[in-house]
């Protein structure tokens, strides 16, 4: 099966799950707060068990793992990402929105821009302002006066 037919498979599966779950928004917040939870806790346990396989390398020219169980790590960063991904906040919990759509814009970081770009964008953000209230209070008198 190719790796396109897989990707939107999945893309679908993912659409579907998060339109069922906005309508329960308390579920879905759990969901994810779980996912969260099982990704970062799944990657320190890795990362604790790849340093006790360096050390106990180091000073036994072997790997012994001990009583560890190496799987617990893998395991819950393997469940908290697929939770995450089906429920479609990876990305926007790691990354979020307003980064993706900069960058599908082509648009600066905010760290990138001068202060004068920001004065810029604050000055045209404050003119539409002003014209969508023109706008408003025009059609507010319109309502008032439809036959006018």
């Amino acid at each position: 099966m190719p790796i396109k037919k897989i990707t939107k498979f999945f893309d679908k599966l993912e659409d579907k799950i998060r339109a069922e779950l906005s309508h329960h928004p308390i579920l879905y917040a759990f969901l994810g707060g779980i996912g969260i939870v099982l990704f970062w806790r799944g990657v320190w346990h890795t990362a604790d068990l790849i340093t006790e396989l360096a050390f106990s390398f180091q000073h036994n020219s072997s790997i012994n793992l001990g009583n560890l169980p190496w799987w617990d790590g893998p395991l819950s960063l393997s469940l908290g990402s697929i939770l995450l991904l089906f429920t479609g906040l990876f990305v926007s919990g790691f990354i979020g929105n307003e980064i993706i759509i900069s960058g599908l814009k082509g648009e600066k970081k905010l760290t990138e821009k001068t202060e004068e770009e920001i004065k810029i964008e604050t000055g045209a953000i404050k003119e539409i302002k002003k014209e969508v209230e023109k706008i408003s209070h025009w059609l507010d008198g319109i309502k008032k006066n439809p036959e006018s």
